[in-house]
């Protein structure tokens, strides 16, 4: 058919209840953003390209005087959505981080900021496991009990990576403080 992943990823939201582009980038933001992040002019868009294919059924619901559009599958839309569920084409894994880019080529920097710029990624880790604990691993098990079971997996999957990443730079801190020029990779 042609579709994006965005567009597929909006067809999913819309299964698992969203109603409309604030409420998928609600939804996107407590669970998918640590490994698929959507902007809100990408939901529109999509929104919008998925109504013209008849995937999915718009109609004008407002609050107030503010405008508001809320989306429901059609047909096409949920077989659209199974479809590509069950691809099997490439799954490559993409990390798009600056933070590691960035410590990728670190060589050109002194020492000392070197080991800031780590420390600073090992914040990130710390807030980013406080915000899995304290909102998307909740949220994830209010699905779970709902009968809606992969979302807590997935969001377990983002939790232990960021367990991961804490440990590493951690690591890494101890491995700069000791000999900041060669640090080495963590082990």
């Amino acid at each position: 058919m042609g579709l994006c992943v965005n567009s597929y990823v909006v067809l999913g939201f819309l299964r698992v209840g969203a109603r409309s582009g604030y409420e998928i980038k609600r939804a996107a933001d407590a669970s998918t953003r640590f490994f698929w992040v959507l902007s809100p002019p990408q939901i529109y868009s999509e929104l919008n390209n998925l109504e013209e294919a008849g995937l999915v059924k718009g109609h004008s619901e407002p609050r107030g005087e503010r405008a508001r559009r809320l989306f429901e599958l059609t047909a096409a839309g949920e077989e659209a959505l199974v479809e590509w569920l069950k691809e099997s084409g490439p799954m490559n894994l993409e990390v798009r981080d600056p933070a590691l880019l960035k410590l990728f080529f670190a060589d050109a920097l002194p020492p000392g900021e070197i080991l800031g710029h780590v420390q600073a990624m090992r914040r990130r880790a710390e807030r980013m496991l406080e915000v899995f604990e304290q909102d998307i691993l909740p949220l994830a098990e209010q699905t779970d009990a709902n009968g809606m079971h992969y979302p807590l997996i997935t969001s377990s999957f983002g939790h232990g990576l960021y367990k991961w990443m804490l440990q590493w730079s951690v690591e890494l801190e101890r491995k700069l403080a000791d000999t900041p020029v060669r640090a080495g990779a963590p082990e």
